[in-house]
């Protein structure tokens, strides 16, 4: 599993507790390569982070920004991206059991240690086959495709 990180400005100022956690995991990460300033923009970081994420098999993107609402926005606008903004644990849980979420986009309002537990959580729960799950992500594909 490959994870792929972008942070705004203000989600710089997780930046290191989350990358110290992913590196506790032994999860291996790939920081954007976009330069973060004070005018930076979230949707360069969530274009930048999606676009890797449908490159490589298998791996996840995580973004971060003030609140998550502005990263999920625009992740959300890129075809085969599911990005669920999360709050807690529950939050990043189902986003991978009942949607399968690629993406994960939160903000910076969250004590480290949950936000570290937000990210486990998201990273390690497996996607549900079971059949009702599975009907519901084919109609969000067939509204993504136009069908």
């Amino acid at each position: 599993m490959k994870v792929f990180l972008g942070f705004d400005h203000k989600g710089l100022l997780i930046k290191d507790c989350v990358l110290d956690a992913l590196r506790k995991m032994d999860v291996d990460f790939e920081i954007s390569s976009i330069i973060n300033n004070s005018d930076d923009d979230y949707i360069d970081f969530a274009e930048d982070v999606c676009s890797c994420v449908l490159k490589t098999p298998n791996s996840f993107g995580i973004l971060v920004c003030g609140t998550g609402i502005g990263m999920s926005i625009g992740a959300n606008k890129i075809k085969g991206i599911y990005c669920a903004k999360v709050d807690d644990c529950d939050d990043a849980y189902y986003a991978r059991l009942h949607n399968d979420a690629n993406v994960l986009a939160m903000g910076i309002k969250h004590e480290i240690e949950e936000i570290v537990q937000i990210i486990e959580t998201f990273l390690n729960t497996s996607t549900s086959m079971d059949k009702r799950y599975k009907n519901r992500r084919d109609k969000v594909i067939k509204l993504e495709t136009g069908e």
